[in-house]
């Protein structure tokens, strides 16, 4: 965003929010969608996760302190809700989180939104399989390129233990991809 203080100060503004809002909801529900999907898997699901993601955006906007970027506390927020989503679903299932996500990925052949072949469902299998925290590491940065600073703000993990943990991750999906 080009003045992000500015930008902020007009969805602060009930002259302004509604409009500035809206601007909010263009710009970043695709880049969000993306990444609630990466976690969440199934379309449907995600675009649940997304319009929670919103609503909790707005209803904290006063809260936003600016010490962080608009981006990376919104994406904190669509983060939390994706793991919140993941545990209630796997509660209600009587799954663990990660067996959501497996049901979910195999699952994927079948989602007319999924455009990927075999081998990236080979790759979202392997990435299921990694721990929570390997897992969110690897998509921000294998799928969305995000940097390393900005990630340590979402996830408030330190830039060393993140690039740590994309190691151990890229490890586990080489092995994972090479044994099955």
């Amino acid at each position: 965003m080009q003045d992000e203080k500015a930008f902020i100060a007009a969805l602060l503004d009930p002259e302004t929010q509604n409009t500035a809002f809206n601007s909010l909801v263009q710009q970043y529900s695709r880049p969000l969608y993306n990444h609630i999907r990466g976690m969440v898997i199934d379309h449907d699901d995600t675009d649940d996760v997304l319009q929670n993601t919103f609503i909790k955006i707005f209803k904290n906007l006063e809260n936003f302190k600016g010490d962080s970027k608009l981006f990376t506390w919104m994406y904190r927020i669509a983060t939390n809700e994706a793991l919140t989503f993941l545990s209630q679903k796997a509660r209600k299932n009587n799954l663990q989180p990660g067996e959501v996500q497996e049901k979910a990925i195999n699952n994927l052949q079948a989602d007319e939104y999924f455009e990927g072949d075999a081998l990236q469902l080979k790759l979202q299998k392997a990435v299921t399989s990694l721990p929570e925290k390997q897992q969110l590491v690897f998509r921000m940065k294998y799928f969305e390129d995000m940097k390393y600073e900005d990630m340590s703000e979402i996830l408030g993990t330190s830039v060393g233990a993140l690039k740590a943990s994309y190691h151990h991750a890229v490890k586990k999906i080489e092995d994972y991809i090479n044994n099955n």
